[in-house]
């Protein structure tokens, strides 16, 4: 494995090239702002009717319908959601000219071939390891969240100089520039979001919430133990590490951790998590994702609305609003 740095990224790269932003949602602001105040020329291609137009002019860029902003630019950078991706790419690829570079902050489009670039173009990854607003938070504090880099298509030979120095840019060198493939991004992002990021943690915080509800503790009480308590330990694993959290809790805390923690994540959850990998790298999910996506999301709006409707969310909306420091 290979990380990059500061001084080990290449600048040059990027210099002097117009760079266009299509989108303008968490990732898509953070990054063309981070691209603009690190020196660059940046525009954001957004439709007409989009909601996002007022805020990017707010916030100082150049706004374009996206076809005008893809035409100028030499770097395109792909950050609408990636369902869509297909469609803007075929929207616009008449517009892109010769050898330009499409950047991505996720593979899924390109791994699973729901979109194809010309071949005379340079076609790379830079995902950052952050949520759009952390990605820039931390550019802002002069430093910058790791990120993933690779190259899938070198249209011109310059692929790999465009990306280090698009890495660099967002501010990525400060924490590391890991070197990967499009598929282990890719598949690897998709299992964590399944298996701990989103799946894995949103169901085990609301099992456990509900569970100590049915045994008659108050809701407010069970909130605060099972959900609002899980960002300072995450916090605390992402500075400390696993054996520096267990180290700086009590031995109360650190006892349960080892007897308890394997009761409920065991080798039947292993092999859950063994399903799932199989199920990406297969093309089973993508399947099942085309699948509902094609009929109108209806297990997502039936989760959304089950949520919505969870004692455990009315309860933390209101517990929420209270607390002045969430809303900075």
């Amino acid at each position: 494995m290979t990380t990059l740095y500061m001084n080990d990224l290449d600048a040059s790269g990027l210099a002097g090239k117009r760079i266009a932003v299509l989108g303008y949602g968490a990732q898509g602001r953070a990054q063309a702002q981070n691209l603009k105040d690190s020196g660059h020329d940046v525009c954001v291609g957004l439709r007409s009717e989009s909601s996002r137009r007022e805020q990017a002019v707010a916030d100082g860029l150049e706004v374009l319908p996206p076809a005008d902003a893809a035409r100028d630019a030499d770097v395109i950078v792909m950050l609408v959601p990636d369902t869509v991706q297909p469609e803007v790419y075929a929207e616009l690829e008449i517009s892109i000219q010769q050898g330009a570079c499409l950047v991505f902050a996720h593979g899924y489009s390109l791994h699973f071939g729901k979109l194809r670039p010309r071949e005379d173009l340079d076609v790379v990854l830079v995902a950052p390891m952050g949520i759009g607003e952390q990605v820039r938070e931390v550019y802002l504090k002069g430093a910058g969240v790791p990120a993933l880099l690779a190259v899938a298509q070198d249209g011109t030979s310059q692929a790999r100089a465009i990306a280090e120095g698009y890495a660099l840019a967002n501010g990525h060198g400060h924490a590391g520039v890991i070197e990967t493939t499009v598929a282990e991004e890719t598949e690897t992002d998709l299992f964590a979001e399944q298996a701990v990021l989103c799946g894995g943690m949103n169901h085990l915080v609301s099992m456990a919430f509900e569970t100590l509800v049915e045994a008659g503790y108050q809701p407010e009480v069970a909130y605060f133990c099972c959900l609002h308590e899980v960002s300072f330990i995450a916090r605390m694993v992402q500075r400390r590490g696993i054996a520096g959290m267990r180290e700086s809790i009590s031995p109360v805390a650190e006892f349960g951790d080892y007897i308890a923690g394997p009761r409920v994540i065991n080798d039947s959850s292993r092999q859950a998590m063994r399903d799932l990998l199989a199920e990406i790298r297969d093309g089973r999910f993508l399947a099942t994702l085309d699948a509902e996506l094609e009929t109108g999301a209806p297990v997502i709006k039936a989760g959304r609305a089950e949520a919505r409707e969870a004692l455990l969310d009315e309860v933390g909306e209101r517990l929420r609003s209270r607390m002045a420091f969430l809303k900075r």
